[in-house]
This record gives structure tokens, C-alpha cells and sequence, in this order.
């Protein structure tokens, strides 16, 4: 039997790939802790996770759902993480405090790849592991290419648990490699234990031996044992196991198909006896202590309770009432799904729900005196992981024109709950923004402020923020001059345009001689010329040229700011035609990152979008991947990321930043430019 087995809850978290059956297993997991009766499915839209209107909408996991159980007395959470790429964001804020993460995945070879970026964030932060290969009750696919494959995309040792015992392309039940002992599966209960059977001792013994030299590795006693023939005794076996795990030095492999409860049973008593302690885990944030030490990694903002921050106690203790610096729990409760279960005080590894502490935020580290978290954001050998750069955006706007001031106070809301969103307003395009990681994530965003915060939205493309310049120079005189009874209006100027390199800017300068034009209205037609600029004879903002005003004419009377304004204005509108007007797009430095395999198609894909291939090296710091630079047109990049994941089974993605200007004529510019001539 294995060792003592700690008292204090622990944490679970279930990630893998979409549509691999996280919270298919959730839900078995919770009825094997007998926390819910019966155990609900996404099609009736009755799990405990996947609980809000736009996750049951869609069939998917859209946030991190927490439950709680109990397993041979002993407290386990439960974190069903969402298995979509464009919502990683709340998986990587879940596994940060969990003490083992269960990797959830398909018995399909080709798809082993999809987990290469769950491994490497797993690894780099040294968070214990485990893999579940799900769906396995009719599979033809033989287990050791499925761990070959996965291997492949691990850096750490995987170690198979089990073998499947078939009946012909059904999967009728598993040898534990461990106690050596054979069952059979039994729909919905716990498996029958069985003799091995005969055709399967050969199998059984190999795939055992594997496992013990797999745990030699780590270990010089035991390496003795195997080179002297040596059975070691089944309780080192599991203390090599649980120690190795909590190491991050193995992976374990387990079979099983958790909608008909297949190898859940087995799966939870390895959490049980292998998971390490919350105290271990703690190390990862360093030498760090606090009475009490919470970590908040998700938030929540509801129509009826408002916000409430998801958490985990890390040490001492934490009670209804209490305050944590300025901040004051209002309400402490126990998750299933989103229903709040209130209790009166939580321990070392619960995890909570804390309500109204409207000042923290997501990866918060909060101890007697408030946050413990620096301006870095990293505290001891740990640091919470920065969301990713976003690169999907719709331009939104308020269904209705009275909701303008609500839209502004929901998002705030939304990206306090999802720090992966964020918005901006596009001065170039007078457009709200709403930035993210995907078509679907953007989606959800939108239904959650209509469903949420009442604030409906209409979506659309956002503009690419053209510009314009101009090739030539040109000089110009413009004279503004109005009579209608009393002071009149009068400004008359002399301008010259010319062209600046790329990247200038507007530069104003005036060459004026005799006071020909007063000194006082100098800066009049400055602000003329900049009113212009906003709209060129394109009709996009004009950049990179220089206005001189070199002479001009002033009436006594007449004469004013406006008039030397309107002046400055009239004399552009009358020049720019004749400066051979070019449009400008906005053209960025882009980094693809991708498996080696599919460096060749993503040359083509940009070079199909009119990119410019810069090279490409090795993605630093993994191992197989490649990142590929380019430069390309920010009009292209809209969709993408789309393409991008189409053709790497999800995994593809890319950064960008604006990189510079550059001319855009032909069809393309003259479609720009009718476009924009349409809408104006």
C-alpha cells in the first residue's frame, strides 16, 4: 500500500485539448466522491461545469469551473479548465495553484500534437502531471504508438500505468502494471477484478519492466535492484511513483473512457496516493510564508452577487469577515460550478470563492497585510504568467446609443474576468476595439456582456488604419474672406508643401517677413492645417510632409484666428490634389511560431497573404519548433490566426507589432480607397 496520505485538500486541475472530455471526467470524478448523485452530460446542458449560457450555448468549456468532493474522506478540488486554445488564458491561471494537473486527452496519434504547448507551460513551471487517455472503449489504435507519439511531444518521461485488455476493437478492461492485478470494466461502477488473461501475461510483463526502468532512471537503488534481477517490493514501486511525480521528473499514463466511468475509479485512487501535499506545492512560489498566504486565479462578476474572486489558500487560514490589508472578505463560499455553497472559515489547499474584494485582481498573492505581489508581478522563484499578445479583434459598438456609458463600465468587468481581453479606441478609425485571442473567444465576450451585464453589442471587422502622403510638393495660396455686416472675416496665407521620408511625421515651420502675417496668427493656421490632416484627399489621415507658410496678408479689422484657420485649411484642400496623393498601409513585423513540421506551409500562407519572409530559426527554448519572420500587411492579419490553426491542429500562433508605412497603389489601393470613399 502506498505511504500516509495528507490530510489537507488538494487540487485537480483537468486541461487537454478540445473536445477530449474534461468535464465528461469532471463530472465522473465528482460522482465517484459521491458529490453529485447522478452525473449530468453536456447534451442535456445539466454538468456542474460549462454552466454559464454561453459554454452550454456552444457545447465547450468558455471559463474555469471549480468543484468539491470527497474521496475516502479526504477533500479534493476539482478545476475544469476550458480545452479551446483561444481561451488558455483561465487553464494557465488554474494550473498555477493546483497540485497535479490531469492532461486529458484523445487515443488519436495525430492528435498528441495539440498537447505540445500544455507540456512545455507544464514543464516550465514544474507542475506535476498527469495524462488520462479518454474515449478508450472502441480504439484500434495500438497503445505504444499512442505513447510514442505522445512521447514526442513530452520532455518528460512518460510512464504507462496500465495495459488495455481487448475484445476484439473494444476495450474491455486494464492490467495494473503496479499491483499486477487485472479488471474488468463495469458500465457506470467500479471494475470486476479478473486473472490476467493468458494472451496478455508476455504484454503485462514488458510493459512492466518498462515502467520499472523508467522509474531507474531517477533512482541508483532501485537501477541495482533491476541489474541484479530483483523484484522490488510494490510499496517502493509506489513511493519511487509518488516521489517522481512530485518531482516532475514522470509523467503517468492512464487508460480509460470516463462517460462510461472506465478507469475514473482508478484514476482518483492515483490522485490519492500520488499528488503531492500543498505544502510541496507552495515551493513553487519560493521562500515565501504568511499567515494567510491566498492566491487569487480567477475572477468572477455576477448580475446578483457581484464580484467574487476564486482562490487558493495556500496557508493559515481564512474566515468570513476578515480583512487582508484593505481588503475585506464579504462572503466565503465553496464552488460547484457556479453555485455557491457559503461556509464560515476555509484551510491550508481549500480552494474559495471570496465575495466583493473589488480591488484584486487575477494572480493576486494576498497576505496579512494585502497583496504580497510587486510591481513585476513575481514573487519568490515564481512569476504568474502574462496572458498572451491578442490577435483577433472586432470593432463594437452599443446596440443601443444609451447604452454607451454602461458598455464602458461592463467592460471593465469583462477584462477584470479575463485579462486576455482588452480594448482600445482606435483614433485613426474612431473605433472601439475589442481585442482577444480568437473569432470564438470574441464571440463568448460579446454574449457575456449582452448576457451578463445587459449591454448588448453589435460586432463587425474592424478598419485597418490606412494613411495617406503625398510624392510632390506643391506651393499654394489660399485666402479665406467673408462680409456680412459688421467685423468681416480675413486671412490670406502662402504655403508650400512638401514630401517628408517615411516615418517623419508633420513637421510646421513658417518663414515670415515684415509681419505680413501678424505673429499672433501663426498658430491659427497651424491648427488649420492639422484640422485638415485628419481627413486627406483619399480620405485618410495624411502623414509625413511639411507645410511652410512663407507669406500672407492681414486686414486690421478683419482678421482673426478662425479666418487664419479656415485660410490654413482652404489653402491644403486646394494643394493636396496636385501633390500626387499615395496611400499608406500599415505594414508590421510578425514572428509565426509553429512544429518544424509545418514551416514550409506557413512560408506559403504568408507569402499568399503578401508577407515578406525576413527567415526563420529555432523557437527558443522549444525543442522541434521553428519561429518564422516575416513582415506583413496589418490588413492581412485580421483572420489569420484562423488559417494559422487550421493548418497546425491548433497550435500555431504568431506576435506582431507595427513595423512601418509603406505605399500601397494598384487595385488593392484604389478598392481601399473607393471603400472608404462609400462609407464616408
Amino acid at each position: 500500500m502506498p505511504g500516509t496520505n495528507p490530510s489537507a485538500p488538494r487540487v485537480a486541475a483537468l486541461v487537454g485539448p478540445y473536445l477530449s472530455g474534461k468535464t465528461t471526467l469532471m463530472e465522473s470524478l465528482l460522482y465517484t466522491c459521491g458529490a453529485v448523485v447522478r452525473r449530468g452530460n453536456q447534451k442535456d446542458g445539466n454538468t456542474v461545469g460549462d454552466a454559464t449560457p454561453e459554454a452550454r450555448g456552444r457545447n465547450m468549456s468558455v471559463e474555469v469551473s471549480a468543484a468539491t468532493g470527497k474521496f475516502l474522506g479526504e477533500t479534493w478540488h476539482f478545476l475544469d479548465c476550458p480545452g479551446s486554445v483561444e481561451f488558455w488564458n483561465d487553464a494557465q491561471s488554474a494550473l498555477m495553484v493546483a497540485d497535479v494537473a490531469v492532461v486529458v486527452c484523445d487515443p488519436e496519434i495525430d492528435r498528441a500534437l495539440t498537447l505540445a504547448p500544455l507540456f512545455h507551460f507544464l514543464d516550465e513551471h514544474e507542475i506535476p502531471h498527469m495524462i488520462f487517455i479518454n474515449k478508450l472503449d472502441h480504439t484500434e489504435v495500438r497503445i505504444r504508438d499512442l505513447m510514442d507519439a505522445l512521447q514526442g511531444v513530452s520532455t518528460r518521461k512518460l510512464v504507462l500505468r496500465e495495459v488495455p485488455i481487448r475484445d476484439g476493437e473494444s476495450i474491455t478492461g486494464y492490467v495494473d502494471l503496479v499491483s499486477e492485478r487485472a479488471y474488468k470494466y463495469k458500465e457506470g461502477e467500479e471494475s470486476d477484478l479478473i486473472a490476467i488473461p493468458g494472451d496478455l501475461e508476455d504484454r503485462e510483463a514488458e510493459a512492466r519492466q518498462d515502467l520499472l526502468e523508467s522509474l531507474a532512471d531517477f533512482d541508483d537503488d532501485l537501477l541495482e535492484q533491476l541489474l541484479e534481477d530483483t523484484v522490488p517490493e510494490k510499496q517502493d514501486i509506489y513511493s519511487h511513483m509518488t516521489k517522481d511525480l512530485a518531482d516532475d521528473l514522470i509523467v503517468p499514463v492512464f487508460l480509460g473512457a470516463a462517460e462510461h466511468m472506465n478507469g475514473v475509479q482508478r484514476l482518483m485512487k492515483a490522485l490519492r496516493h500520488e499528488t503531492p501535499e500543498p505544502r510541496e506545492s507552495r515551493k513553487r512560489l519560493g521562500d515565501l510564508s504568511g499567515d494567510p498566504l491566498v492566491q487569487v486565479f480567477k475572477t468572477y462578476h455576477m448580475p446578483h452577487t457581484g464580484k467574487t474572486s476564486l482562490a487558493r489558500i495556500w496557508n493559515g487560514s481564512v474566515k468570513d469577515g476578515m480583512s487582508m490589508g484593505p481588503h475585506k472578505v464579504s462572503g466565503l463560499f465553496h464552488m460547484m460550478g457556479h453555485t455557491q455553497n457559503k461556509i464560515s472559515t476555509a484551510g491550508v489547499g481549500d480552494i474559495v470563492a471570496m465575495g466583493r474584494m473589488d480591488e484584486v485582481s487575477t494572480g493576486d498573492l494576498l497576505g496579512a497585510s494585502g497583496n504580497l505581489l510587486g510591481a513585476s508581478g513575481a514573487v519568490g522563484g515564481s512569476s504568474w504568467p502574462a496572458p498572451a499578445q491578442p490577435i483577433y479583434s472586432f470593432a463594437i459598438t452599443p446596440r443601443k446609443r444609451e447604452d454607451e456609458v454602461k458598455l464602458s463600465a461592463a467592460i471593465v468587468k469583462l477584462t477584470d474576468e479575463d485579462s486576455s481581453i482588452s480594448v482600445e479606441h482606435n483614433p485613426d478609425t474612431n473605433e472601439m476595439v475589442l481585442w482577444g485571442q480568437g473569432e470564438i473567444h470574441l464571440q463568448v465576450a460579446a454574449e457575456r456582456l449582452a448576457n451578463r451585464y445587459n449591454v448588448a453589442v453589435d460586432t463587425r471587422q474592424p478598419l485597418t488604419p490606412y494613411k495617406e502622403t503625398i510624392r510632390r510638393g506643391a506651393k499654394q495660396h489660399a485666402r479665406h474672406k467673408k462680409q456680412s455686416g459688421g467685423h468681416g472675416q480675413f486671412g490670406d496665407v502662402h504655403i508650400e508643401i512638401k514630401p517628408l521620408p517615411r516615418g517623419r511625421g508633420f513637421e510646421f515651420t513658417e518663414s515670415i517677413t515684415g509681419g505680413a502675417v501678424p505673429r499672433q496668427y501663426i498658430p491659427a493656421v497651424e491648427a488649420g492645417i492639422r484640422d485638415y490632416m485628419k481627413t486627406g484627399p483619399l480620405g485618410f489621415p495624411l502623414v509625413d510632409f511639411s507645410v511652410n507658410l512663407y507669406d500672407g496678408q492681414y486686414h486690421a479689422v478683419d482678421s482673426s484666428d478662425m479666418a487664419f484657420r479656415l485660410a490654413g485649411i482652404a489653402g491644403m484642400k486646394e494643394a493636396m490634389p496636385a501633390c500626387d496623393p499615395v496611400l499608406l498601409e500599415p505594414v508590421c513585423e510578425v514572428h509565426v511560431y509553429v512544429p518544424n513540421a509545418y514551416t514550409a506551409k506557413v512560408q506559403g500562407l504568408i507569402s499568399k497573404r503578401r508577407g515578406q519572409i525576413l527567415g526563420f530559426d529555432a523557437k527558443e527554448g522549444w525543442s522541434g519548433w521553428d519561429d518564422v519572420a516575416a513582415h506583413m500587411p496589418q490588413a492581412e492579419l485580421h483572420d489569420i490566426i484562423i488559417e494559422l490553426r487550421s493548418l497546425t491542429f491548433g497550435v500555431g500562433t504568431y506576435e506582431w507589432k507595427f513595423d512601418h508605412l509603406s505605399e500601397l497603389t494598384g487595385r488593392i489601393a484604389d478598392n481601399v480607397v473607393a471603400s472608404r470613399q462609400k462609407a464616408a
